[in-house]
């Protein structure tokens, strides 16, 4: 019996039936925010059929969703820069392990797991705006071909004729650079945006491998991974791009602004150690008078000082009978209630106290 004959025939139309019922809340929520943002431009004065109207709705639906996405981007960011770090390490274990592939697998997600790194988790954020990129793309094309999608358009039928018909630079805003006859208007918008946003993805990648990134994590297989993306992704922007709305291009184009400032923000006041832009950031903290290496510190969280009074902390015990200074007196005067450990270990750190015959004992 064959096993495809157990398979249902109606198995894909129902995962495109739980896809859609899966999308219809973006639907709604997408919909809402730029109808909203669209009555509030309108209510201030705006034309609500002009299209730069419309494009400004978008950029503000843009700016909501980056918003919200600000602590995963940090977590991006972080867990990307911890890859970089790892480098190294991680060059060590290929050269270690190179002709056992099992192996070098364990060992490396050892290594992640001791330095506490997710290489997943710097495709987060990007995996979590797929869905809202995609409920925005078909908003934008259902109304583009005169159907609404989501509920503020689909009880709002005269909103779906204005954003269909409203024109930017005298390019409809739902229409796309393919297919054409003419280079009009529309293929001028079009291939301004897909060329700006295509930049921007540019100077963000350039931005990071330049500015952020260790000398060890600029050689090796990843690098060259890395120095590939920085040209694929922008390709791959040429490509795709004629197919696209002018509406779903404003948004693109914006987050990829957002994205590109929001980096050098984090770049220029938080950068990774051993990169160039932690080097510039060490240049100016010494010009305002302040210690780099303390404020490294405390945003590394080993700022906090160690108890100077021996106080019952295992961790400072363990470290008092290795020898390490404590900075607590000998004399047995801090008080009475101490465990005998801790007056061993001030002892051992005060030995002018014994007779060089009872430390020779």
């Amino acid at each position: 019996m064959n096993p495809l004959d157990l398979v249902p025939l109606n198995l894909w139309d129902d995962f495109l039936g739980l896809l859609g019922a899966m999308m219809t809340p973006l639907y709604w929520a997408v919909s809402g925010i730029l109808v909203g943002f669209h009555t509030l431009l309108s209510s201030l004065g705006m034309n609500p059929a002009w299209g730069g109207t419309w494009a400004l709705s978008i950029v503000l639906l843009t700016v909501v969703i980056r918003t919200l996405l600000i602590p995963l981007f940090v977590r991006q960011i972080n867990s990307s820069r911890n890859m970089q770090l790892l480098a190294p390490k991680q060059k060590a274990l290929q050269e270690k392990y190179g002709h056992d592939r099992e192996r070098l697998g364990q060992e490396t997600m050892k290594l992640y797991k001791e330095e506490g790194v997710n290489p997943m988790a710097s495709c987060l954020p990007l995996l979590l705006q797929m869905p809202i990129f995609l409920a925005l793309f078909y908003v934008l094309n259902s109304v583009s071909h005169g159907t609404a999608l989501g509920y503020f358009f689909e009880t709002n039928p005269a909103l779906v004729e204005s954003l269909r018909d409203a024109t930017l630079f005298g390019a409809p805003i739902s229409a796309t650079f393919l297919p054409f006859t003419t280079f009009g208007p529309t293929q001028w918008v079009t291939a301004i945006l897909i060329v700006l946003m295509t930049v921007v993805l540019f100077i963000t990648q350039l931005q990071l491998m330049r500015k952020n990134m260790p000398p060890e994590a600029l050689t090796g297989p990843m690098a060259q991974q890395q120095k590939m993306m920085l040209y694929v992704f922008p390709l791959m922007y040429l490509f795709i791009g004629g197919n696209i709305p002018i509406g779903v291009l404003i948004y693109w184009l914006t987050t990829n602004l957002w994205t590109m400032g929001q980096q050098y923000i984090l770049i220029h006041n938080n950068p990774a150690p051993g990169t160039p832009a932690y080097v510039d950031w060490e240049e100016r903290m010494r010009a305002k008078g302040k210690n780099p290496e303390e404020i490294a510190a405390k945003r590394r969280g080993a700022g906090r000082k160690r108890p100077q009074t021996g106080a019952a902390d295992p961790n400072t015990v363990a470290r008092q009978g290795a020898g390490a200074a404590s900075g607590a007196t000998g004399d047995g005067t801090n008080g009475e209630a101490r465990p005998t450990v801790q007056r061993q270990v001030i002892q051992r750190q005060q030995p002018k106290k014994n007779t060089r015959a009872a430390r020779k004992q």
